[in-house]
């Protein structure tokens, strides 16, 4: 059987492969095992659970709390707010556990479970493998005073807030800024950090009615926040998605700005101001290759890990270092949190242009994007995509032809039948030519 937890906790369609009964079992798990390794003793066990705005979550959100005080954990219930407030108030009111009901840039009809285990990180492998060996197992559970009592939050959300406003060096006094919240949880909350900041606010995607979270909005759909910025003669645009633990960005003119040329963007921001330990940054191999180019030449080091921002986060712990993220736009700030915080890294990047004084598409240009083409090449043998002699041979003539000036990247899908086939080149024609010819033989030999 293939793993629950995939790398950023379980995601499916509510109601048909995460059920209200799914999510419960999961929560009497967690609190199962987290109490059977100890992590509970000497105290009564204290979790908090979050959600997004999606419809389904109304649902499993009273699966979830049940689950666990059925298990002998009190819960605070946070209601609508983004993962990394979740992750945030984790750490800081000492819960045990933390949860979030989310299924990030996904459609309103999917969801999904994640877990924060005591200090706001992410449970480990091995614990999630526990929580799933446990699913649906009997257990005499606790009865009388050892249930869990459920309480609603009351100034934890001001708590959160307080805290991004305390990380920026500087006011966003004079900075206009258009912020797309994708109907979701970043909708109250990300215009009201940026307009306490200093910042002159206009929220669009903000308008969540359970149905229409990522849709035709937020990170995933940048038309809407391009015409707005043009519109509204704004500075800068923002980008979240659904659960507001990314951030993207759009210029003046309109312009896209991906996780890489933010990333490359704060490195240097945070160099200068002594603040990027090792002068290094942890970023994923799906990094484009000019950031990497763009990091060389201003003397800073890259550390690349595999795809996912928890592989992100373990570098950055196991290195010592501070500053890491994605392409996708999460980005880790581990001075200031302990996941992919968008409302934080859209604030720093606001400080960022109002402290030196320079629009958005000049501070970008630390770095010139490569032209890369991504496909998806669907049903094939994904275990074979290491081993086959056919794609080895065409991956190595692909990286001949390109030397030095490109590179190709073959990555099996983590949760599909499915081989991403990624080409970076200095011409779109020459990367999208390599692209179709590797995804043929992707077709053909696996």
């Amino acid at each position: 059987m293939s793993r629950l937890f995939g790398t950023d906790g379980i995601r499916g369609v509510a109601n048909r492969d995460l059920t209200a009964r799914l999510a419960l079992d999961l929560s009497v798990a967690a609190a199962r095992v987290l109490g059977e390794a100890g992590a509970f003793e000497g105290h009564r066990p204290l979790a908090v659970v979050g959600r997004d705005p999606r419809a389904s979550g109304e649902f499993l959100e009273a699966a979830v709390v049940a689950g666990l005080a059925s298990a002998g954990v009190d819960v605070l219930r946070l209601g609508v707010l983004p993962t990394p407030a979740v992750a945030y108030l984790t750490q800081s009111l000492g819960a045990d556990l933390g949860v979030m009901l989310s299924a990030s840039h996904n459609p309103a009809p999917d969801n999904g479970i994640k877990f924060f285990g005591r200090g706001g990180h992410k449970l480990a492998d091995q614990i999630e493998d526990q929580i799933e060996a446990h699913l649906g197992e009997d257990w005499a559970g606790p009865t009388g005073p050892g249930v869990g009592r459920v309480r609603e939050a009351q100034g934890e959300v001001e708590s959160y807030i307080a805290h991004l406003l305390s990380t920026l060096p500087r006011s966003l006094d004079g900075v206009r800024v258009v912020v797309d919240c994708a109907h979701g949880a970043a909708s109250g909350v990300s215009p009201e950090a940026m307009r306490r900041a200093g910042a002159s606010v206009v929220a669009i995607g903000a308008s969540p009615d359970g149905l229409n979270i990522n849709e035709g909005c937020g990170s995933t759909h940048l038309e809407s926040l391009q015409r707005a910025v043009i519109e509204h003669g704004a500075d800068v645009g923002i980008a979240h998605d659904g659960d507001a633990d990314r951030c993207l960005a759009v210029t003046a003119s309109g312009e896209p700005i991906d996780g890489d040329q933010i990333m490359a963007v704060l490195a240097v921001e945070l160099r200068e101001a002594g603040r990027l330990p090792g002068d290094t940054v942890v970023a994923t191999v799906m990094s484009n290759l000019g950031f990497k180019i763009a990091m060389r030449e201003e003397g800073l080091n890259v550390v690349e890990t595999t795809v996912g921002d928890r592989y992100v986060l373990e570098a950055m712990k196991s290195g010592g270092y501070a500053f890491g993220g994605e392409q996708s736009g999460h980005v880790i700030m581990l001075d200031h949190a302990t996941t992919g915080d968008g409302l934080l890294t859209g604030l720093h990047l606001l400080a960022t242009v109002a402290g030196r004084g320079r629009p958005l598409d000049e501070l970008a240009k630390v770095m010139t994007r490569l032209p890369q083409v991504l496909v998806n090449v669907k049903n094939v043998d994904k275990s074979r995509a290491k081993t086959s002699p056919e794609l080895a041979a065409a991956v190595e003539a692909a990286e001949t032809e390109l030397g030095d000036t490109g590179r190709v990247l073959i990555r099996p899908s983590g949760t599909e039948p499915m081989v991403r086939v990624m080409v970076e080149a200095p011409e779109e024609d020459q990367a999208r030519a390599l692209a179709d010819r590797l995804a043929e033989v992707v077709r053909t030999a696996l």
